[in-house]
């Protein structure tokens, strides 16, 4: 029996990410609060469908984000606004390393 592939969802202009963020050792509470604002002034920005933190619940002080945009121009935009490059000054010195951003591409 030969395995059938799974139909892509048809190409979509909503843009949808994933950024991981990793706190260095006694920076997490710092992180956690820095990202609740990011979340609370993203949600309304234009063009925003989700904007959601988790923490992993099996490696502490590990935060990753959820976020959907309705089109890549409105990801961008978002990028530019002053809440989001306050938050990036302000945590650059509370993180392990540099966070990572994984792009998302819907499948059903």
């Amino acid at each position: 029996m030969t395995p059938t592939a799974i139909p892509n969802r048809p190409e979509t202009a909503e843009a949808w990410l994933m950024p991981v963020f990793v706190a260095k050792a006694g920076c997490e509470i710092e992180l956690q609060e820095a990202l609740h604002h990011l979340q609370a002034s993203s949600r309304k920005d234009p063009g925003c469908l989700e904007y959601a933190v988790f923490a992993d619940g099996l490696q502490p002080g590990i935060y990753v984000l959820f976020e959907g945009w309705a089109r890549q121009e409105d990801l961008e935009a978002h990028n530019e606004q002053d809440h989001v490059v306050d938050f990036l000054r302000t945590v650059d010195p509370l993180l392990a390393g540099p966070f990572s951003v994984t792009p998302l591409a819907p499948v059903i």
